[in-house]
């Protein structure tokens, strides 16, 4: 099992020109050899696949990496637990997740924005 800690900063944006290593998250997910979520693994392991939500000055958010109807990936996040405010993954299905690529979400809030992944690194078994 190849389970990797991704740590995702917001790209630049109309509100952060500059982007911001203070907006992001860092998850815990396994990557097969394309470094692509690997659902199988994932359906193994699936409570170790943890995600945290960074925001400036607000309170982390903590939940998991769930698998949506259609196979679309989302954090869902433990305080709630209302699906409503699950955060989706665009493509993620597709996307590499390798230092330097860009990944989009959908927020709770409906905005879709940008990240960019700035580390992975292997998390012990």
């Amino acid at each position: 099992m190849a389970m990797k800690k991704i740590r995702l900063e917001l790209a630049r944006d109309h509100d952060f020109p500059q982007g911001s290593r203070h907006h992001g998250y860092e998850l815990s997910a396994p990557l097969d050899g394309d470094d692509r979520i690997d659902a199988e693994t994932w359906r193994k392991f699936r409570e170790r696949c943890r995600v945290r939500r960074f925001w400036g000055e607000q309170p982390d958010e903590i939940g998991h990496l769930v698998r949506k109807p259609g196979g679309a990936w989302a954090f869902h996040y433990d305080i709630n637990g209302d699906e409503d405010d699950d955060e989706t993954g665009y493509r993620f299905n597709n996307h590499l997740f390798r230092l330097g690529e860009y990944v989009s979400l959908r927020e709770h809030d409906d905005e879709l924005r940008t990240f960019r992944v700035v580390s992975v690194t292997d998390l012990p078994d």
